[in-house]
């Protein structure tokens, strides 16, 4: 419960500027995760192994200019991350799968000659997210035939860089890398899922 209230606090705070803020920038676009550390590969003192692939995503912003140099940004965003885990006392492979969905505020500096009014140039991205995660297991297809799942609401941190060209008008190109990071829940001892530590590159359009 404290998770929750810690997540819906830190984003009502980052995220409550933009009421004030004016002209917001929307974008859309694909994205790669790539799992890294205990979500690429765990192995547990049992002997068995976990491991997860990189995925395909979505995702969604709202960029709110404060001025020049900064903007505060929502940004919504989700994949699926396949993988699968092995046990030594076990004969099949259990395939898994965490199907993750994401609310998160942002804060992005523009440097240099960037323009956070205009989301033109290069920019740092720092915030939090509230994720959602979905956590499943099964001899067979988990997406249709979970024999196990796990629901989870964790806290994560963002941090990255972007850069932002001019396309056409409003319409611009968009190009990310971040690192998302799982803070809460993700103790493998006491029986919570791996912690979902990924990079994250994407592209797509501003308008």
């Amino acid at each position: 419960m404290k998770h929750w209230i810690l997540a819906a606090a830190t984003l009502a705070l980052v995220t409550g500027a933009p009421l004030a803020a004016q002209e917001p920038h929307f974008g859309i676009g694909l994205t790669v995760g790539v799992p890294t550390g205990a979500f690429n590969s765990t192995t547990y003192p049992s002997g068995a192994t976990e491991s997860y692939e990189s995925a395909l995503g979505l995702q969604f912003t709202a960029s709110f200019p404060v001025d020049r140099s900064l903007a505060w940004r929502l940004n919504l965003s989700g994949q699926t991350f396949s993988g699968h885990a092995d046990d030594p006392a076990v004969r099949d492979r259990l395939n898994t799968q965490d199907a993750m969905f994401s609310i998160g505020g942002d804060a992005q500096i523009f440097l240099g000659t960037g323009n956070a009014q205009r989301h033109l140039g290069t920019y740092l991205i720092g915030g939090l997210a509230l994720d959602l995660e979905r956590f499943t297991a099964s001899y067979d297809d988990p997406s249709f035939y979970p024999d196990s799942t796990i629901n989870k609401s964790r806290l994560g941190l963002n941090v990255g860089i972007g850069h932002s060209v001019r396309y056409v008008g409003r319409w611009r190109w968009n190009f990310e890398a971040t690192y998302h990071k799982t803070l809460t829940s993700h103790d493998t001892g006491a029986g919570d899922p791996p912690a979902a530590d990924f990079i994250r590159l994407g592209a797509g359009v501003t308008f």
